[in-house]
């Protein structure tokens, strides 16, 4: 058995004393020590919260400011391609309508012999089938007789003046018009009609003189009558004069 040194585990969990300086000196030493490190450690703990919350900060603006920049490329994006697919529409009519514009005088030609007859056999179907790709192509024939003059569609050629229309009218199709969608590739070439200049102004003093010329023998009466008073009177005289002049007395 191995005898224990009284005093030795005591010695151990004492604090160091410094040389020269007795047990009740460096208690009031150790405890000073002791509140120094726990004051400074709740002024790291600030010091160090301050500084994530910084952080913290910065890393907010950060991402606002990536958020922002990502949402104005892609409000950029959409309307690049809203412009690109509107851009290809155009492209696409203006194509179409050049091409259309080249094939007008053809589909001028198949509708004369048309209206002559002449449009039969293989020319018949050659012709069909040309009609039937135009008009996939978006092409639609526009005019017809009777409806009213639009000068923003119609050409006039040719002037007259009818009794039969109330505004100014297409009589006759010289030639049709075509037109893909909205846009007018030709206008149709039309001659007009107008009514009468003085139609309207006799149609609107009828109601008025209607009565009026009812009237007007009745206020020539008096000047009838009159002119036969007149020549009843110089028949008289005139009788008299034949007579040798009226009796006397």
């Amino acid at each position: 058995m191995t005898e224990e040194t009284p005093g030795f585990g005591e010695s151990a969990e004492q604090p160091d004393v410094p040389s020269g300086a007795t047990p009740d000196e460096a208690a009031p030493k150790a405890a000073e020590s002791s509140s120094a490190e726990g004051t400074a450690a709740p002024d790291g703990d600030a010091m160090r919260d301050a500084g994530l919350t910084a952080q913290l900060d910065q890393a907010r603006s950060a991402l606002a400011e990536r958020t922002a920049d990502l949402q104005r490329l892609q409000a950029e994006y959409q309307n690049y391609r809203r412009r690109v697919e509107r851009d290809k529409v155009t492209v696409k009519e203006i194509a179409a309508a050049n091409l259309l514009t080249e094939l007008l005088p053809t589909l001028d030609d198949i509708g004369r012999a048309r209206d002559h007859g002449e449009l039969v056999g293989g020319f018949k179907s050659v012709a069909e089938s040309l009609e039937t790709v135009v008009a996939k192509m978006g092409l639609q024939q526009f005019g017809k007789e009777g409806e009213p003059f639009d000068p923003t569609i119609h050409e006039a050629l040719m002037h007259s003046y009818a009794p039969d229309v109330t505004e100014t009218t297409c009589v006759a199709i010289l030639q049709p018009g075509y037109r893909i969608g909205e846009r007018v590739i030709r206008p149709a070439r039309v001659a007009v009609a107008e009514p009468q200049p003085g139609a309207q102004t006799v149609k609107s003093e009828t109601p008025e003189g209607s009565g009026g010329e009812g009237d007007k023998p009745a206020a020539k009466a008096p000047e009838t009558a009159g002119a036969a008073k007149a020549d009843g009177e110089t028949a008289e005289q005139d009788g008299n004069k034949e007579n040798g002049g009226p009796d006397e007395g």
